[in-house]
């Protein structure tokens, strides 16, 4: 599919927006940037596009957040399974209908409004650790191979998991960078990162970045906590519309 410039400049104003979502609450990119892309753009351009922006402004976040060895061992078994899961699945998006991709983001983005607006999940004693690292591996790695987004499972992980704000920042990166490696290499082999979404999804790094800048300043500026109510709430609205258009 071609992009037109005008398409381009609507993209490039996406991935601003979402750039800045993540600069201010640590992640939010591929929910954003696949919420609002799903309303005018073929499902899986709007995943092809996603890619490079991704894994750049995590390898940024990863960075500054401090990840290290200690993070790697903490998560090895949940980070494994979800690259793993993750890079098998997205041998089959480019083979589903656009209508089970549209639901199944819609789908990923809802829950993923609806379990942070409801509020602390129970918390997952040590001895069960392992087994729901495996779990939150194997569901996120699925989710994101069809939907780009696979923040909803890990993102409930590390609340039951009861973890730190900093070290929240420093594993929620680094899962999302886990993810994106196989997701790039999974949807090239695919043929759904391709020549034409190759390109564009480079350009949307420029973009991005800035976002997450901006965010940066404006977490020191707001209220996150208010600011992440207000947009979990435009998430839930825009999931709803897109399963909407996969059964309508």
């Amino acid at each position: 599919m071609q992009i037109e410039p005008e398409m381009g400049l609507l993209v490039a104003a996406v991935f601003l927006f979402a750039g800045t979502i993540k600069g201010v609450i640590g992640l939010g990119l591929p929910t954003v940037a696949m919420g609002i892309m799903g309303q005018f753009l073929p499902p899986t351009t709007a995943l092809a596009i996603i890619v490079l922006p991704l894994l750049v402004s995590n390898v940024w976040q990863v960075i500054r957040a401090g990840a290290g060895l200690g993070t790697l061992r903490r998560y090895w078994l949940l980070m494994a399974l979800l690259g793993g899961s993750l890079w098998v699945t997205t041998f089959f998006t480019a083979s589903v209908s656009p209508e089970f991709l549209l639901g199944a983001i819609g789908a990923a983005i809802v829950v993923f409004a609806v379990s942070n607006l409801l509020g602390t999940p129970p918390p997952v004693p040590d001895r069960w650790d392992r087994t729901a690292q495996a779990i939150t591996g194997i569901s996120a790695g699925v989710l994101g191979g069809f939907t780009g987004i696979w923040s909803p499972p890990f993102v409930t992980y590390l609340i039951a998991r009861r973890t730190d704000a900093d070290e929240f920042v420093r594993a929620s990166g680094l899962f999302i960078l886990i993810g994106g490696v196989p997701l790039a290499i999974g949807f090239w082999q695919s043929g759904i990162l391709n020549g034409t979404t190759g390109p564009l999804s480079a350009a949307m790094i420029v973009p991005t970045l800035a976002g997450f800048t901006l965010g940066e300043v404006l977490r020191r500026r707001m209220s996150a906590r208010a600011f992440r109510r207000v947009f979990l709430w435009l998430f839930l609205l825009m999931g709803l519309n897109l399963l909407r258009r996969a059964l309508f």
